[in-house]
């Protein structure tokens, strides 16, 4: 017997039965839509302050970010942004530093559908040994001392040059790499901007839908609360988050979904490097989560304690 499984937000739904066949020319749709709007990595600048984000240069979560400004209260703090922008890890890899490392990246893609997992590990290794040419850092140096975030007292910069590199790395998560090709996205055609903020010291962060993504009602909230910061949320952490919904027309009487779990709690600050690549937020297809942030200084872990 088959079954389809249906997360509806505080529970778990099954009916006898697949989706209708249907959904086989819809995700033909989708994949066209999407190639559409995947463009190869094309180098502009090696570092740029948060006024010159654009959807040619960095992805969804600086543009996002950047959409805000002008449009919330001035109580409302945005956060001190720059970015490495699309193109600057293919150049650093063809950069005259790397060339025994560029030599061995280029010999290894072919191989990767013929020995996948040990493939994708020696790409990230490669990866996270690029040499910084003399033009990033001075750049990333001019960029953050004169439009923030500064790295000085916050971090050092081989902390932050190891962020950077195992963020590019993600692009070849085992994850991401099945899920982009089974969508009909080559690899090469995807690219990565390192979006770098800093972190609020969170006591508590949360996630509001302002349509609840299970009923699809537009009149409703969806949310989701855990302690510390936000990873524990959207990471794989065991464990339920906080969870309730609220008509928009009686914001006093929230419907609570589920209790909190999470039995760990993450605690930190500093700076972070998040990846924005140009293959995450398409129409069709859910590919943020599929890569990685890095804190410049990890969180801490603490166990919590519900009362």
């Amino acid at each position: 017997k088959q079954i389809t499984l249906e997360d509806c937000g505080g529970s778990i739904s099954w009916r006898e039965g697949l989706h209708s066949t249907n959904a086989g020319s819809a995700d033909a749709m989708a994949i066209g839509k999407m190639r559409a709007r995947i463009s190869a990595p094309v180098f502009s600048s090696w570092c740029i302050p948060s006024t010159a984000f654009d959807r040619t240069v960095v992805g969804g979560k600086s543009n996002n970010l950047n959409g805000l400004r002008g449009r919330v209260p001035d109580w409302i703090h945005l956060p001190v942004s720059s970015a490495l922008p699309f193109g600057v890890c293919e150049r650093v890899l063809e950069d005259k530093v790397n060339a025994d490392l560029y030599e061995q990246y280029k010999a290894l893609v072919p191989t990767i559908d013929s020995n996948r997992a040990e493939a994708l590990q020696k790409l990230k290794d490669i990866i996270c040994s690029l040499r910084a040419p003399a033009e990033l850092t001075a750049a990333m140096e001019t960029v953050l001392k004169n439009h923030g975030p500064k790295l000085d007292g916050v971090c050092t910069w081989d902390e932050a040059w190891s962020s950077i590199r195992r963020v590019w790395a993600s692009k070849w998560n085992d994850r991401a790499y099945i899920s982009t090709k089974k969508a009909g996205i080559e690899q090469s055609e995807v690219t990565m901007a390192v979006l770098i903020q800093e972190v609020v010291p969170a006591q508590y962060a949360y996630v509001i839908h302002t349509t609840n993504p299970f009923t699809k009602d537009p009149n409703e909230i969806y949310a989701e609360v855990v302690v510390g910061l936000g990873e524990t949320l959207v990471g794989n952490y065991p464990g339920r988050a906080f969870s309730f919904t609220c008509s928009k027309s009686n914001l006093k009487e929230p419907k609570i979904l589920a209790f909190p779990s999470k039995s760990a709690a993450l605690l930190g600050g500093g700076l972070i490097f998040r990846s924005d690549s140009n293959g995450e937020d398409l129409e069709g297809y859910a590919g943020a989560g599929l890569y990685d942030s890095i804190l410049a200084k990890p969180a801490k872990e603490v166990g919590v304690e519900y009362q």
